[in-house]
């Protein structure tokens, strides 16, 4: 799917990567209704395996904060290439946008603590935005190449303008779609 490997530490044996999945998708949850100071505790329970199995897997918050965001990114650089396979290219740029935008609307809180704990600059980030830019790439390439966006257009300026649509203050999903469509406007020629 993605050329460049995210940096993750899921595991291979059947039984522990069974674990794994269970508390990413129970600490997604979590942080989506409670937000990222959930207790490790809460986690293991919605997951259902004792908090052991939690600190094997990940040894502190950070990790598991890690493994949620890697989960996430991956899931965005997926929809990304299913894009590009089903729609046309506009419109393909265009729903990959719409799905950042609902991404950065629900991911702030985690983002902003890995932030603090990793470093804007960490080779973890920057792992993380080279996939997103070689799927995010892809997708303008293929509308610039049919012509249904303006052919100056770098993806830097792009994602710049839509998370400026995210950033601040709360923003009500109506309003985000609202200004993501002037953006849209705008890519084209």
């Amino acid at each position: 799917m993605t050329s460049t490997p995210l940096p993750t530490r899921r595991p291979t044996r059947a039984d522990a990567a069974r674990n794994y999945d269970l508390l990413v998708s129970a600490a997604r949850e979590a942080f989506a209704e409670h937000g990222t100071d959930t207790s490790l505790e809460e986690i293991a329970r919605r997951a259902g395996v004792g908090i052991g199995t939690l600190y094997r897997r990940f040894p502190n918050r950070t990790a598991l904060l890690e493994a949620v965001y890697i989960d996430e990114i991956q899931s965005v650089c997926n929809r990304a290439y299913n894009f590009h396979e089903e729609l046309a290219p506009f419109d393909a740029l265009a729903a990959w946008l719409r799905s950042f935008v609902g991404y950065s609307i629900s991911k702030k809180s985690l983002a902003g603590e890995l932030t603090v704990a990793l470093g804007k600059d960490s080779e973890f980030f920057t792992a993380c935005k080279v996939n997103v830019r070689e799927a995010g790439d892809l997708l303008l390439d293929a509308a610039k190449a049919d012509g249904s966006v303006r052919q100056e257009l770098q993806l830097m300026d792009i994602l710049r303008l839509v998370g400026g649509i995210t950033m601040g203050r709360e923003m009500e999903p109506d309003q985000a779609n609202r200004l993501l469509d002037i953006v849209l406007a705008g890519l084209r020629p």
